[in-house]
């Protein structure tokens, strides 16, 4: 899911659909994309946003503006120590910009630093009250914070604005998780069975809703992907999710190895990517923090 997704199943009333699906076994398939490489345009990008910074004949709201874009190009290429530097610019340049507050939340959240997160989320939103992914982006600071009660609140507006789209169903229902298991674990199938389509996301909310397996899901994301950037798009999300879903079965050796896989994507700029290292840095044993950075 960029910050910015399949097939329709049957529902089964079973018993066994009572409680989440088993997490993933050591016979579980592996599908691999080639990992996304920095391509020309992004590098063009980067070339030609510096060059316009240069310019003496820019006003605030201008140099705001490139500082932005570029800023965007560093996240989209994983050079996310200089998309911070250049949101900050953004920010000094023009202190009423709601996107690069929620981009240094973002950063802030990766960093463990929530209560800095909080406040960046919250200038976002009393700038653009109805900014749905700082909604989002808040509910995620406030779940890896421990804030749960509060992360679903946020999840729950985020999800109220777009209720058909997967991942706000997967990110509710991993914050309501946190409170009630049983509880998330019936409103997910309920939310699958009212709006399941034929957007690809919701095959992921079919695993979790014990529909469809991890290794079905993996011949069909195979054969459905057009090319190899959609494949590893695909696959960047799918095993950041399979990793959570294993976590909540308490298999935190298969979760590590899914979000490893989610990693290999190269896919920068989407949340599971940026998510998936904090979350190794969350399982990582005390010592194995200076591994985890350089893998970052």
């Amino acid at each position: 899911m960029n910050a910015l997704f399949v097939i329709t199943l049957a529902g089964c009333s079973s018993q066994a659909n009572l409680t989440p699906a088993p997490a993933p076994t050591s016979g579980t398939e592996v599908v691999l994309a080639t990992p996304l490489q920095v391509s020309y345009q992004s590098e063009l990008a980067l070339a030609r946003l510096g060059q316009l910074l240069s310019s003496s004949d820019l006003n605030n709201e201008q140099r705001a503006e490139l500082f932005y874009e570029r800023g965007v190009v560093f996240d989209r290429v994983g050079l996310r120590t200089m998309a911070r530097i250049d949101f900050t610019r953004a920010l000094r340049e023009r202190p009423d910009f709601a996107e690069a507050y929620n981009f240094i939340g973002v950063y802030l959240t990766e960093q463990q630093s929530f209560d800095e997160a909080y406040d960046a989320f919250d200038s976002a939103l009393e700038l653009m009250p109805d900014y749905d992914y700082a909604y989002l982006n808040r509910g995620i600071a406030l779940y890896y914070g421990g804030r749960s009660k509060l992360a679903v609140k946020d999840l729950a507006e985020f999800y109220r604005h777009k209720p058909e789209d997967p991942y706000r169903v997967l990110w509710l229902y991993l914050a309501e998780s946190q409170l009630d298991p049983k509880m998330a674990f019936q409103e997910l199938q309920r939310r699958y069975n009212q709006r399941h389509s034929e957007e690809w996301g919701w095959h992921i909310v079919a695993v979790f809703a014990g529909q469809q397996g991890i290794n079905q899901f993996l011949q069909t994301v195979e054969q459905a992907s057009r090319d190899n950037r959609e494949l590893a798009e695909r696959l960047c999300e799918a095993y950041f999710y399979f990793a959570k879903l294993a976590q909540l079965q308490g298999d935190d050796d298969k979760a590590v190895n899914y979000f490893k896989l989610s990693l290999a994507s190269n896919v920068y700029d989407f949340i599971e990517h940026r998510y998936a290292l904090l979350e190794l840095q969350l399982l990582a044993p005390q010592g194995d923090d200076a591994a985890l950075d350089d893998a970052g």
